[in-house]
């Protein structure tokens, strides 16, 4: 059984071969199934959106190019499955992913009341110093919403993760969560003494650029 599912050549694949680069980061999009994790990588790699969907299947992946201030920074983003039996294929990708989306739809409650788990995964089977951003997506469907504000940015807190809601379908803070992310790991390999060994190199990124230029749960009664 293929582990991967590989995407047809393309655009990003040229991107992807491209050795023109500064840092290159690797950052995993994780989550229940059916949150959007797909979608939300589409719109942030090429702009794109379609309502119909289809489960992930293992894992796959795209690369994105971005500017950290002087430094040209290469996005590895990986696109993982949320269903149970993909998990032992999934969590092997996690070691020396420098960043986290850790996401989950603001209309389920269920996939809210996951964050723990997905949250235990990351600290199980990733370096400890991987950045991690709590993501709330399907703002789009306010109307449906199931888990508050409140309670998703108290959770993020606790766990001492970056939090935003955003919507892929209407491009509303996708670019933002990633820039964020990008930023975080920079700083925090410009703050490491001597340069932190588990990181490639020192960086401190506050102005990102896409290229080409132009309770105790938070609130989760589970």
């Amino acid at each position: 059984m293929a582990l991967a599912r590989h995407t047809p050549p393309g655009p990003e694949h040229k991107d992807a071969a491209d050795q023109n680069f500064d840092y290159m980061f690797k950052v995993l999009i994780i989550g229940n199934s059916s949150v959007g994790k797909t979608s939300f990588l589409f719109r942030y790699a090429d702009d794109s959106f379609t309502s119909a969907f289809v489960s992930t299947v293992g894992i796959d992946f795209k690369v994105k190019t971005i500017y950290c201030k002087d430094k040209r920074v290469k996005l590895q983003i990986w696109d993982t499955a949320g269903q149970e039996r993909y998990r032992t294929i999934t969590t092997a990708y996690y070691r020396g992913a420098m960043g986290f989306l850790l996401m989950y739809d603001i209309t389920s409650e269920e996939s809210f009341c996951a964050v723990q788990d997905w949250a235990t995964q990351i600290k199980t089977y990733s370096w400890g110093n991987a950045e991690v951003a709590l993501v709330g997506n399907k703002l789009d469907l306010e109307e449906e919403r199931q888990v508050p504000t409140e309670d998703a940015q108290r959770l993020a807190t606790e766990l001492g993760f970056q939090f935003l809601e955003a919507s892929a379908k209407d491009n509303v803070n996708v670019k933002q969560v990633f820039d964020k992310l990008v930023e975080n790991i920079c700083e925090r390999m410009n703050e490491s003494p001597n340069g932190d060994t588990s990181l490639p190199a020192k960086s401190k990124g506050a102005n990102l650029q896409e290229t080409p230029r132009s309770g105790s749960q938070g609130g989760c009664a589970c």
